[in-house]
């Protein structure tokens, strides 16, 4: 094969590829019950927990669930199954805290909702639905707002 065709295939493979890669990380820092820190290597990356949204800080269960994910995830090696960036360049990613699945776990506790207008992963609704019957977390309120309508209404 000459050089030019191995520099040919070499160049299809990398394009082939995402520009983002799946990586490890211990969690410095957890900012809400859908946003955490993680320091890889030497660099501080923010991360946006995907398909899901938490409750906000002043919002009824927000501290609860910033609480939760920082049990889940604080001070443990975190494994991140990049999904790109988002408008404010966090990464978005699913996240794997010593091998518990930190979205799915933050719905099944009621310290999240699925995130209708983002998810890709239908199985989280039964996990939801779960959380919503056995009036887990944010489903004890009679009437929880999601995150979504609550910052719509704050504008």
């Amino acid at each position: 094969m000459s050089t030019s065709c191995v520099s040919s295939v070499i160049l299809a493979l990398a394009l082939s590829f995402p520009a983002w890669a799946d990586f490890t990380g211990r969690v410095v820092a957890v900012a809400d019950g859908d946003t955490i820190t993680v320091l890889r290597e030497r660099e501080q990356v923010k991360v946006r927990l995907v398909e899901i949204d938490a409750p906000e800080k002043a919002q009824a269960f927000g501290n609860r669930s910033k609480q939760s994910l920082s049990d889940l995830c604080f001070n443990k090696t975190a494994r991140l199954d990049d999904k790109g960036k988002d408008r404010y360049g966090r990464t978005l990613a699913r996240v794997y805290c010593d091998g518990a699945d930190a979205n799915a776990e933050q719905v099944r506790r009621g310290m999240a909702w699925v995130y209708d207008r983002y998810v890709t992963d239908r199985g989280l609704y039964s996990i939801q639905d779960e959380a919503r019957a056995a009036k887990r977390g944010l489903w004890a309120d009679n009437s929880p707002v999601p995150p979504w309508e609550w910052r719509r209404k704050k504008r």
